[in-house]
């Protein structure tokens, strides 16, 4: 019987963790901004392969020194869930989301204001709307705080760039 609370509590944490993942990336894609806002989003777009693109992501990713903590499938999740919630909408070709953590810059803005342990780990998403399949898209979060010490807001500029500089190297923009 024991076996069985394990597993089970190990699957409801497995359900909090993609629950919370999700409504990070509906966030994510419901408040998408262009490329140049002061808070918000950042979203890179360029004519390419989405497969080429999600590699692109990942080895980014990774190329950096940052070990992926989680990758989220979202179209499939989309489309297998698509029924029991009431929508069959088609939203993207594809989408994927990368979770990861930089263990310096994180202890970095960590220790300019503690509250900023909110923003991490950062997540990053490469998807393709059903609409324009041909165009990817590689979003992410700007890591801003309009209340930030100016130390805090340094510290975040550091990790905006890190994130900016992933994007653009996933879509070979670099």
């Amino acid at each position: 019987m024991g076996d069985f609370f394990s597993a089970y509590g190990l699957f409801l944490a497995q359900l909090a963790t993609f629950a919370l993942i999700l409504v990070v990336i509906v966030v994510l894609v419901a408040s998408s901004r262009r490329r140049g806002h002061a808070e918000g989003l950042v979203v890179e777009h360029l004519n390419r392969r989405f497969e080429d693109s999600a590699d692109g992501l990942k080895l980014a990713i990774e190329g950096k020194g940052l070990v992926i903590d989680y990758q989220s499938f979202v179209n499939r999740m989309l489309e297998r869930t698509g029924k029991d919630v009431g929508s069959a909408r088609k939203l993207y070709a594809d989408a994927q989301a990368f979770v990861f953590c930089s263990a310096a810059l994180s202890r970095k803005t960590m220790e300019a204001d503690t509250a900023n342990a909110a923003l991490c780990p950062y997540s990053m998403m490469v998807y393709a709307t059903a609409k324009d399949p041909q165009t990817v898209h590689v979003a992410y979060r700007r890591p801003w705080r309009p209340d930030g010490s100016a130390a805090s807001k340094a510290a975040l500029k550091e990790v905006e760039a890190l994130l900016d500089g992933i994007a653009r190297e996933a879509l070979g923009l670099k």
